[in-house]
Order: structure tokens, then C-alpha cells, then sequence
């Protein structure tokens, strides 16, 4: 079985490489530099060079295979990453998708998000739940563009792809902005913690790949297969970490309606002070909102059966423990120094709140 991936160098794409392999099948990855194609070559794929978005660099090494994955896309929310998801995640999955159907593969896998739900307020939906926005980040708005507009008018005109939505994938080799928080936990570097109330639904990153060759194999054409594991709010998480780790809890929590109110902030000083992606503008306007699925019809249909959070979040503590420098960098001091200052501008501001309520204003109550 030929098996062309797009993506393979990344988070999610790396690991389904690696299953792939180990399941016999022959992987064709497209690769857009020299180091990514010497990554994908040492696990044993075959590295084409090209890129998403330039269809024909992709025709002759698609042509022929028996399933195509596309996982490519960009989940950066620093600015200049930010500027290039409509022509990645939108244009590129076009292209790839559109080029895939046009060439006869017989089954498309495309990795898609339960992001493209947007907040769902505290519900945990299946497969069937639509929003058509308003959309907190522009990787949100990116991705419901190529669910809806590109893929699922593609399935209506008989094209054989399968939809995996994964939530929040963690694990070994992560540099999200989840992975920067952890590591920041790790460090002693999270005393204040924005947004407690966030909801997040988590699977391990080998599990998310599973998950999508159990689509390959098992999957229905034209259906869409939720992968994520527990919701869980992050203020809970922390507080599992703290008793994971024995590392000490934050010292306070800032709700996120306040929170929030510094994502215009925190948009320009991230860039300019190159402080982690945990505190751009585009993470900061998803604090208290609920990224949501329930995998129920993955579990039945597909057999997908995802870790336990504990395992998989201990064994993430136990790669970061391992990987971490002896020292930390200027980059971390100066995000921690960020932190305090934007407890303090909040904790100003709750007691300008609450001195205006005493006072006869209309400012609602600090809940």
C-alpha cells in the first residue's frame, strides 16, 4: 500500500509517518526543506520535495497511491504564522485535496479540528455540530474555511475523503503553545494563570496518529471522526500537573473576562519581546471559551481507544524533564516578568472595578 503524506514533518504528521511504516505501507512525504527530507528519509519514508501550494510539485510522487493524508497546516499563532493560514490552510488543502480526487486515490484522510466548532460554551458535541463563527483566531476561521468550503463540497461531488478532527494534541516532541506552558510549569515560570476556566478536550499524540490510520482503514467515506479525549478546564489541568510533577500550583488565577482584556496587549508585545506563543493576542482571545468534541462514533466505529490523561501527560513531563536546557533562557525571564506584569494591570483593574461598584457605578460584580 502506497500512502502519500503531506504534513509528515510536523507534530501529528511525524507519528503517522512511524505507524505507517511500522504497518508495511510504502510512505511517499512531502518535504519543503533539506533538513525536513533528512527527518523523514531516517524513519524510513521515501522525501519528495514540494509544497501544498504549488499543486504540480505534488502530481507525479500522488500519483498511484492508494491513500493520501493530508495534515499539513499551520497551528502557530505567532503574527508572521498567523499572515500565511489562508494560503496554507485553505489554498493548500485546496490544492491537495482538489489534486488527490483529480488523480483517482481511492481514500483521502484530512486532518481537520474541532476548532472549526469555534466556542461551544461549555457543550461537548459530536460530529454533527455546526457554527458557522464568529471565530476567535484566525487558524480557527482557516480551518472552517477548508472543513466546509473545501472539503465537504469535495465529499458532495463524490470525492473519497474521510475527515479526522482531533482537539488538543499533546505529547513528546510538542512546541505548541500548550508544550511552552507545560515547560514553563516545569520551570517554576507559571506563578499567575490567565483563563482558568478555558476548556480544552486532550489526546496523546500517538493516539491522535492511530487514530487517523484506524481512519484510513475503517473509516467511512464522506463521514468525519472526532479524536479528542477528556474535556478538561486548564485551571483543573494545572492543579493534575501540580500533583503529577510535585512543581507547586500558580499562586493565583485571573478569569478570563478579564484576561481577554489584554489580548490587544499582548498582541504587540509577544512579537516584540519574542516571548512565547502562550502569550500572543490570538491565544489570549480564546481564554474561557470551550474547545469541544465528544470521540464517541471514533470509539465505535473506528476502535480508536485513546490513553488515559495520566499516562500520557507523565510521560510529556518525563520528555520535557529530559530536554530541558540547564539553564533557563533570557526568553523565559522575560515571559515571566510579562506574567507579573499582567497580573498586576488585572489586579488593578479588579480594584478599580470593585471600588466603582462600591461607589454607585454599574460595573457588574467580580464573580
Amino acid at each position: 500500500m502506497k500512502a502519500f503524506v503531506t504534513g509528515g514533518t510536523g507534530f501529528i504528521g511525524r507519528h503517522v509517518v512511524r505507524r505507517l511504516l511500522d504497518r508495511g505501507y510504502e510512505v511517499i512525504a512531502l518535504a519543503r526543506s533539506e533538513v525536513g527530507g533528512a527527518m523523514l528519509r531516517d524513519m524510513g519514508a521515501v522525501a519528495v520535495p514540494g509544497d501544498i501550494s504549488d499543486r504540480e510539485s505534488m502530481r507525479e510522487m500522488m500519483r498511484g497511491s492508494d491513500i493520501v493524508f493530508h495534515i499539513a497546516a499551520i497551528f502557530d499563532f505567532s503574527p508572521d504564522a498567523v499572515a500565511q493560514c489562508e494560503e496554507t490552510n485553505v489554498k493548500g488543502t485546496r490544492n491537495v485535496l482538489e489534486l488527490a480526487f483529480e488523480l483517482g486515490v481511492p481514500r483521502i484522510i484530512y486532518t481537520s479540528t474541532v476548532a472549526v466548532f469555534g466556542d461551544t460554551h461549555g457543550e461537548i458535541p459530536d460530529e454533527t455540530y455546526f457554527a458557522g463563527g464568529p471565530f476567535l483566531t484566525e487558524y480557527d476561521r482557516t480551518k472552517w474555511l477548508a472543513h466546509y468550503e473545501v472539503a465537504e463540497p469535495l465529499i458532495a461531488q463524490g470525492a473519497p475523503i474521510i475527515i479526522v478532527m482531533p482537539g488538543a494534541v499533546y505529547g513528546p516532541g510538542d512546541t505548541s503553545w500548550l508544550a511552552e506552558t507545560m515547560r514553563m510549569f516545569n520551570r517554576g515560570l507559571l506563578p499567575i494563570l490567565p483563563g482558568p476556566e478555558t476548556v480544552l478536550t486532550f489526546a496523546y499524540v500517538d493516539d491522535v496518529a492511530e487514530g487517523h490510520i484506524l481512519a484510513a482503514e475503517k473509516g467511512r467515506v464522506g463521514e468525519s471522526y472526532i479524536l479528542a479525549g477528556p474535556a478538561v478546564p486548564i485551571g483543573e489541568l494545572v492543579d493534575f500537573w501540580s500533583q503529577l510533577t510535585g512543581k507547586p500550583r500558580p499562586v493565583a488565577r485571573i478569569p478570563a473576562r478579564y484576561a481577554r482584556e489584554l489580548a490587544p496587549i499582548t498582541g504587540r508585545v509577544q512579537p516584540a519581546l519574542s516571548l512565547p506563543q502562550s502569550f500572543s493576542g490570538e491565544v489570549f482571545r480564546t481564554l474561557g471559551a470551550s474547545y469541544a468534541g465528544r470521540s464517541d462514533k471514533a470509539r465505535a466505529e473506528l476502535g480508536w481507544k485513546p490513553r488515559p490523561i495520566q499516562t500520557g501527560m507523565l510521560e510529556t513531563f518525563e520528555w520535557i524533564a529530559a530536554t530541558e536546557p540547564p539553564d533557563v533562557g533570557e526568553r523565559e525571564k522575560r515571559a515571566a516578568g510579562f506574567i507579573f506584569l499582567a497580573a498586576a494591570v488585572l489586579l488593578l483593574w479588579w480594584l478599580w472595578s470593585r471600588n466603582d461598584r462600591n461607589n454607585g457605578g454599574s460595573v457588574d460584580p467580580v464573580a
